[in-house]
């Protein structure tokens, strides 16, 4: 029986231009290069799957570009998809979402108001733009919070020892030895 440990618990798709398009640094971005907004949105997206251990897939559509057959990368760990001629980022997700969506636990970033009845109908779950920036936001600051903590709790460990103590501490130490 294989183990369960390496396939994730959960994914969290992400409609990539539906993304660029809501958050306004990325849409500002997306304005001066659309390559950098993707590449930000990935870098950004690799993090959150780092912290919080979900299976993070970018989708960007790609169906109106002629002869595209669609491709597949993974870049810092984050599989990134750009979807084939005639094939839209919703219609990679519900087609990908069939063959997992009763399996794990799913759920999509999206806006897009018809994507998100597919997604619910699919038996997924789905996060809005703004949801997923809070969500992304909540993460940052806890992680920076949790290594606030344990450097105060050092300085503070530290701290407290007057220089008498020390000595006296360091004399033990290599009485000891």
């Amino acid at each position: 029986m294989a183990s369960n440990h390496s396939r994730p618990k959960e994914y969290l798709f992400v409609d990539g231009y539906n993304i660029i398009n809501a958050w306004e640094k990325l849409k500002a971005l997306s304005e001066i290069s659309l390559e950098m907004a993707r590449n930000e949105l990935i870098d950004i997206m690799a993090e959150y799957q780092h912290y919080t251990d979900i299976k993070v897939i970018v989708v960007f559509d790609a169906h109106m570009v002629k002869g595209n057959s669609g491709k597949k990368d993974m870049i810092n760990g984050v599989e990134v998809v750009y979807t084939k001629e005639d094939e839209t980022a919703d219609q990679f997700i519900e087609r990908t979402l069939d063959s997992i969506g009763r399996v794990k636990r799913v759920r999509v970033a999206t806006s897009d108001w018809m994507e998100q009845q597919v997604v619910l109908g699919r038996g997924g779950t789905r996060i809005s733009a703004r949801e997923l920036e809070v969500e992304i936001e909540n993460y940052k600051k806890l992680i920076k919070n949790k290594s606030r903590k344990k450097n105060q709790i050092n300085d503070l460990m530290i701290g407290r020892l007057d220089d008498e103590t020390i000595k006296k501490l360091e004399r033990w130490r290599n009485s000891e030895e």
